[in-house]
């Protein structure tokens, strides 16, 4: 081989060593190039999300609409509490004069003595008793008896059915309470939810800290809707098993008071002049 064959040999690029140097350096630049990259900024909705995620904290944070929601639910809340507190004190105390009532009246032998047992304006059946006395005096002068008892009923059925309208006054706010609280607090729900899907279209991000907090919120107010709603519904319940009760007793009482003066009529122990004019007559 002589000397210009060598030199061309010489100059011939060794194609494998080149080839294995390009593919390196293919593959340093992007890792080069993604290093010397500036981090991208911190979104600005992480930078707003709350991070007292404590229940009033998440009401600071929350919409305009579930704050309104809230407050709704937990004055909802105060009132079916202040309505038991009240409502309770009332049919307890209206139980226990009406037991003492019954009670008196059952001891009673005459009307008379049922009337000097039971004066007073703190007795539980003072409208019974002055309704029933009121009849016997507006009655004297009536011919038959069995008109006069048949009035008394009549006044005395009145008087127990505006007892159950009072007592029942105030529990049908529980009812509504109960019926709608869980369905108001659904609506907080889905408004925090559909606030939460905003958020995140708006930070391009299903980053769990982007939709969490906006989900907690609308689960608050479902918890306060459930808050309000339980309690109500067991009131509803228990006062009206309660005021049935107190209705029970009410006719009690009307029954007793009843019998005493049937039993006086039939003695005669009432001051009726139309009746001693009866017996004259047919004396005669």
């Amino acid at each position: 081989m002589d000397s210009d064959e060598m030199s061309r040999i010489s100059r011939i690029p060794p194609r494998r060593p080149l080839l294995a140097v390009v593919l390196a350096i293919g593959l340093i630049l992007p890792t080069v190039a993604l290093a010397q990259m500036p981090e991208p900024p911190v979104s600005d909705v992480l930078l707003k999300l709350p991070r007292d995620l404590s229940p009033w904290g998440m009401f600071m944070a929350a919409d305009i609409v579930v704050k309104a929601v809230m407050v709704g639910l937990v004055f909802a809340s105060v009132l079916t509490w202040t309505i038991w507190f009240a409502k309770a004190i009332e049919l307890l105390n209206a139980r226990r004069r009406l037991h003492a009532t019954i009670d008196a009246l059952n001891k009673a032998r005459s009307w008379s003595e049922a009337t000097a047992r039971l004066r007073g304006p703190s007795d539980g059946a003072a409208a019974l008793i002055l309704a029933a006395d009121t009849e016997l005096q507006l009655s004297a002068d009536a011919m038959s008896a069995a008109g006069v008892k048949e009035r008394i009923v009549s006044r005395l059925e009145r008087l127990e059915a505006a007892a159950g309208r009072q007592m029942i006054r105030g529990t049908g706010l529980l009812a509504t309470i109960g019926a709608t609280a869980p369905f108001v607090g659904l609506f907080g729900t889905v408004w925090g939810i559909m606030n939460s899907f905003i958020g995140i279209s708006k930070s391009h991000t299903t980053n769990l800290a982007v939709v969490a907090p906006g989900i907690a919120e609308a689960l608050l107010a479902t918890a306060l809707g459930l808050v309000a709603a339980i309690p109500a519904v067991v009131m509803y319940n228990m006062f009206s098993r309660w005021i049935a009760s107190y209705r029970a007793l009410h006719a009690d009482a009307a029954a007793d008071i009843l019998r005493l003066i049937s039993r006086d009529l039939d003695r005669g122990a009432f001051d009726r002049p139309a009746e001693r004019r009866r017996t004259a007559r047919a004396a005669e």
